[in-house]
């Protein structure tokens, strides 16, 4: 098959995203398919005829770093300064594919407007569709549906603010808390206040995500997270930072900075009952193929549900691939799964 992969985008994520869209991209390319990686916002240079010819499928050495990307300078960098998040040639090279393998993270790809359009295109990609995607990315609607299935999650809130309110908010919300961006992803758009100070800096720095959050009572516990294949959930992994703090943006993707267990020292009624919490969420929300879903287990070793990705990370170190070779699958049996899995609902 003529693959694309499309990774990069416009979102915080963006270096995740290419580094997860060049590792599914040589999987690909090791199954036989005619894959190479686009990177949505850049766009192509080629008139794309030979595309899909690419010595080593258009693949380069990206790295996760430490900071978040500046996505000014990366918007500024493209010779093309047109507003649309498709860079050029992307699109008319997705419609001459197979089918669109979709590496992307965070808004720029999860929340739905990548699916449309490719819904409207005729596209096949991978992945759930955009309404469901949508929903699941908005972590307000997410708790929503959570609190209808029955799936346990920790009090929220959800706030839409101006900076005038953050004293009036400061002394009224409940701490210790989790600030959450409403559309955030890898630990961005986070933060953990445990005192007033705190929370008020906590809402100034989520003003800068558009000020629209959800506010979650914190709780001490386990990190853990559960992959969902087609019809069956994964053995869990759980998320130890080394650095004594939470497993935030570094912690998950820079070498050393934390520990992952899988599958989870947990005990099977733990691991059975995350699991069917992660289908029941998975299928209440109508995503398609795979998607990961993130807990806590508090100290009485009760499971919480923080929230759900429907294109989770899919580097050489990120979970969903240690959760899919603790049950047999190697990374490109994963992909190759994955795409099976997107294709038959097409």
């Amino acid at each position: 098959m003529d693959i694309i992969v499309l990774a990069g985008g416009l979102s915080p994520e963006r270096q995740v995203s290419l580094v997860s869209g060049q590792s599914v991209c040589r999987a690909l390319r090791s199954l036989g398919h005619r894959a190479v990686l686009v990177d949505m916002f850049m766009g192509l240079e080629e008139d794309g005829a030979d595309l899909f010819d690419a010595p080593d499928g258009r693949c380069t050495q990206e790295e996760i770093t430490a900071e978040a990307p500046d996505l000014e300078a990366v918007r500024a960098s493209r010779r093309d300064k047109s507003p649309s998040l498709f860079g050029p040639g992307v699109l008319e090279a997705c419609m001459r594919s197979d089918a669109v393998f979709l590496g992307l993270h965070g808004e720029c790809g999860e929340d739905g407007r990548v699916q449309a359009v490719f819904d409207l295109l005729g596209v096949p990609y991978t992945g759930s569709g955009h309404l469901s995607s949508g929903m699941a990315m908005n972590k307000a609607v997410a708790k929503q549906v959570m609190e209808r299935c029955g799936i346990p999650t920790l009090p929220w809130r959800e706030l839409v603010y101006r900076r005038e309110d953050i004293p009036r908010l400061t002394g009224e919300l409940p701490l210790p808390a989790a600030v959450k961006a409403i559309n955030g992803g890898s630990s961005l758009g986070l933060a953990l206040p445990d005192t007033r100070e705190e929370l008020a800096g906590a809402l100034e720095e989520m003003l800068s995500y558009g000020g629209h959050v959800i506010v979650e009572r914190k709780i001490k516990g386990r990190d853990l997270t559960v992959g969902v294949l087609g019809d069956r959930y994964l053995p869990a992994v759980e998320m130890i930072s080394q650095n004594g703090g939470y497993f935030d943006y570094a912690a998950k993707y820079q070498e050393g900075q934390s520990l992952e267990v899988c599958p989870a020292d947990i005990t099977p009624e733990q691991q059975r009952t995350m699991g069917e919490m992660a289908l029941k969420l998975h299928n209440a929300l109508g995503l398609r193929a795979y998607s990961r879903t993130d807990f806590i287990l508090d100290g009485e070793g009760r499971a919480w549900c923080l929230e759900i990705n429907t294109l989770p990370g899919m580097t050489p170190g990120s979970l969903l691939p240690k959760e899919a070779a603790a049950a047999g699958l190697s990374y490109p049996e994963l992909c190759r799964t994955i795409l099976e899995l997107s294709l038959e609902r097409e």
